[in-house]
This record gives structure tokens, sequence and C-alpha cells, in this order.
């Protein structure tokens, strides 16, 4: 109903009629919320702001009693030393702002202590004028692009007096006023620049100022990205350099690669200090390498460890194995043998509870199903192969059962299988060879009886052979007497 009304009006008048819903909505006395405009409207401007301003990207904190209410990020001109500059507002100090992110005094003071305390860069002799307007943004334009003219002509200057061996130009700062031109410079000794100094307060009408700074203020003036991805932190946030020690490498990074470790000015990255302490802790947990430790398998030797994990790589005693494993499980040497012990008379740890759970047996006797694993009744590979084993099994004693059944007259028992026995002498051997030579008579064959007076043979050791079901018939082989010389 509501489309059709608007569409109505907008073809009989050209134009779109408001909702009441909307009119209501701006009425601030039938709403419980207020709009930004209104919470803005209703703030008083601001008494004091921090701002941070120059080269150097210096913090202050200034006074302030214009009659507008800037936020974060605005450009103001400010008073401070060294002429009139502009500056960057980052938040303000008091309740009573536009911003909406204003800090407290007590956490300014705080944030200032934690970061370098009394050799954090933080001034009050200052005033904040204005807010900056577009003519003052456009000459701070102007400015900033006669300065980087100008640096071609100080390099000049400097070649021209015979110092450009001993120091190097780096970055000119000039001020909003053009009071002021700040000159940054490295140099190894001291340099005598008071003739450098003479012929450029003549060339540009101004009082020059020359400062000297070291490797990592350089890469604060000049440097742009790191390698990680982000501004450089003495570029952006960090203000008080403070050294940086090797023991620190050394322990965070596995390589002491210089391309790795350093920064942008080629000192050590500052960043190599924020989790120095955390690293501290976590290296004193762990223990020192060839120390003696205890494990779930026995004492060993610490042969590696890493911080970060809290992984420890033991080399044990019993059988020269290497395992990892967390610094919590280390103990004492002699405890460990008890952990072991314990660790080798429970064969089924880590299995799941359900598996571990004895199997009950209701009061008829059968086996009760646990859980709906039990009632599918799946059979694993090693069942399958006792099955395998089982069916070939009876089917080798079934064909073995039909062919003895064969051979066997009905009611006669099977004759058990004799074995083959070493033959100590020709008189044994022909004591042996009775029940075969009457065997022999029956089938015709007639051996002579020379064969007692023979001479006794050696004696031999051969291999037990199980008598053939068929044999019998065969001659010397089968354990008969030898057949007699022909003497």
């Amino acid at each position: 109903m509501q489309i059709r009304t608007i569409h109505s009006r907008y073809k009989s008048t050209g134009t779109i009629t408001r909702l009441p819903q909307f009119e209501e909505e701006e009425d601030s006395a039938t709403r419980e919320a207020l709009t930004d405009e209104e919470i803005y409207a209703r703030r008083k401007p601001p008494t004091s702001i921090v701002i941070r301003y120059g080269s150097m990207r210096l913090v202050a904190e200034f006074p302030y009693d214009g009659p507008s209410k800037p936020g974060c990020g605005s450009k103001l001109v400010v008073r401070t030393s060294r002429g009139m500059e502009i500056g960057e507002m980052l938040t303000t100090t008091c309740p009573n702002s536009g911003c909406g992110k204003s800090v407290s005094r007590e956490q300014l003071l705080d944030y200032i202590d934690q970061s370098g305390g009394h050799q954090y860069p933080f001034r009050t002799d200052g005033k904040i004028l204005r807010v900056a307007s577009v003519e003052d943004l456009n000459r701070w334009s102007a400015i900033q692009s006669e300065a980087r003219a100008a640096k071609a002509t100080i390099s000049a200057a400097i070649s021209s007096v015979g110092l450009s061996e001993q120091m190097t130009l780096i970055d000119v700062e000039p001020t909003l006023s053009q009071e002021v031109l700040t000159i940054y410079y490295s140099s190894e000794d001291r340099v005598d620049f008071r003739s450098l100094v003479q012929d450029l307060a003549r060339e540009f009408s101004c009082r020059i100022e020359m400062r000297q700074v070291g490797a990592r203020d350089e890469a604060r003036l000049v440097a742009d990205y790191e390698r990680c991805g982000q501004h450089c932190c003495c570029q952006n946030f960090l203000k008080v350099l403070k050294p940086v020690s090797m023991r620190s490498a050394k322990v965070q990074k596995a390589t002491l690669d210089p391309l790795k470790i350093s920064g942008r000015c080629g000192r050590l990255m500052c960043c190599l200090r924020y989790e120095d302490e955390t690293y501290s802790e976590l290296k004193a947990r762990l223990p020192h390498r060839k120390s003696r430790v205890g494990t779930p398998e026995g004492p060993g030797m610490v042969v590696d460890s890493k911080i970060l994990v809290q992984l420890v790589l033991v080399k044990l005693e019993a059988d020269g194995r290497q395992i990892a494993g967390p610094v919590e499980d280390l103990c004492d040497p002699e405890e460990s043998l008890e952990l072991m012990k314990k660790a080798h008379f429970d064969p089924l740890r880590g299995m799941p509870a359900e598996a571990l759970e004895p199997t009950t047996r209701s009061s008829s006797g059968k086996r009760s199903r646990q859980g709906k694993k039990g009632k599918k009744g799946k059979k694993g590979k090693d069942a399958q192969q006792d099955a395998y084993r089982a069916a070939s099994r009876a089917e080798s004693s079934e064909a073995g059962a039909a062919a003895g059944s064969d051979a066997l007259a009905p009611g006669e028992k099977p004759k058990k299988k004799r074995r083959r026995r070493r033959r100590k002498s020709s008189s044994e051997a022909s004591g042996h060879a009775g029940p075969a030579a009457s065997g022999a008579e029956a089938s015709g064959d007639s051996p002579s009886s020379g064969a007692s007076g023979s001479e006794p043979t050696k004696k031999k050791r051969r291999r037990r052979r199980r008598r053939k079901s068929s044999g019998g018939d065969s001659g010397g082989t089968d354990g008969t007497a030898p057949p007699p010389s022909s003497s």
C-alpha cells in the first residue's frame, strides 16, 4: 500500500515524498539514541591536544584555546622552540573533546614511562595556534619543494669547503615560518663546520642548525618499509632507540646471517628487543644441553631443544634412540625408571575407554553385546586369515583320510611308520634284515648266507627319512643286509 502511494505521488508531482517513519527518526524528541552530529555538537572544544611534528616525528602536548573541535589526524599549526610548524593531532587528554577517543593524562604518562621514561622525547613548551587551513597546507607543500631543491645547494657548499669526505648530508628540514633550517648529517669524527654555517646562513637568510645523527636516526629520516611489510619501527612509533645485543639474536634466530637479522640501518633489528623477555622466560624452563633428564621411556641426555614449541630432544641411555617430547613430561632420572615400568606394564595404553571395558556375561551364559559395533560382528583381517587357514587344514586332512582308506583293507588297522635307524655294524644290520629277508623269500628272491661272514662296515650317519608306504622292495637302501661278495 505504501509503495503504491509513493509511486502515485511520484507520477503526480515528479518528486518522492518522505515516509512518516523517516521524519519521526529525525525528531530527537521521539527517539532514544543520538546521531553522530548531535553528539559532536554537544561536545566542547578540547583544552589540551597531543600532536606529532617534525621530520623526527617528535611527540608533544600543547594547550589549545580555539573554538574548533579537531579530530584525530587533523593538521594543526603549532608554535615550537624552532618556530611555526605543521603538526598532526594524535589524541586529546581532556574528557570534553570532539574526537571521542581521548585518553587521560595518567594513561599518557604511563605510555611514556613504558616507552623510554625520561629518554622519551616528549615536550610541552609550545602552543597550538589554529587548525591548518587550505592556505597553510599549500604554503607548507611549496616550502617542502624548495627544501628538496636546497639540498643540492647544501651538498655543493659542503664540497666547496672541503668537508665532503668527513661528513655526509642526509636530510634538510625547514619550518613553516622559515626561521630555522635544520640540516642532518652523519660523520664518524667531530667536524668543524663553522665556515659552512656562515655560507649557508648568507645563502638562505635564516638560522642554520647542524645535527649529527647515527645509523638508526638516519633510517628514521629516509627509510620507508621493512621486510615485514610495515613501516620501520623507528619511523612509526619507536622513539627511544636502545641498543640490541647479539645474545638476543642468538636466542631468537636459528641463523646469524647478517642479511636476516639486520634492519635498514645495517644494525641489529629493533624488533629483536620486543620478544627478548618472552624468549628468556621460555628458555629458562628448558634443560641445558648435555644434561641428564628422565623421560617416560627412561633416562637420557639432552641433545637439542626448541624454545617456542617447548620441545626437548633426548638420547636414551638404554638403546641410544632419540625421542622428542614436551618439557612437561621430563622428570628426575631416577623417577623415570618407575614411569618406564608403568608404561610397559600397561600394553593397552592409548586405547579408548570403550575398548578396554571387559565383556560381561548374562545369567543365561551368553555374552552380552555392548554398543552398536558388537551387533554387526565384523571380522578383522586377522580373523579372516585364521578362518582361511582352518579351512585349508580341514581340506588337507580330508584328502589324507580319503587316501588312507583306499589303501587299507576293510577292518585292517593302518601300520605305524617306522623311522630309519643308524646302522651300527654288519651283524646288527643282518639282524634288522630278518623280516625283510623273509619277505624276499616269499617273493622268490633268496639272498645268500655269506653276509654273516662279511667284515663289519663303518658307522655312518644318515639323515632320517620316513619310509614310503609303497617301499620295502628296495635293495640295500631300505635297511636290508648288503649283497654277498663274489668270493
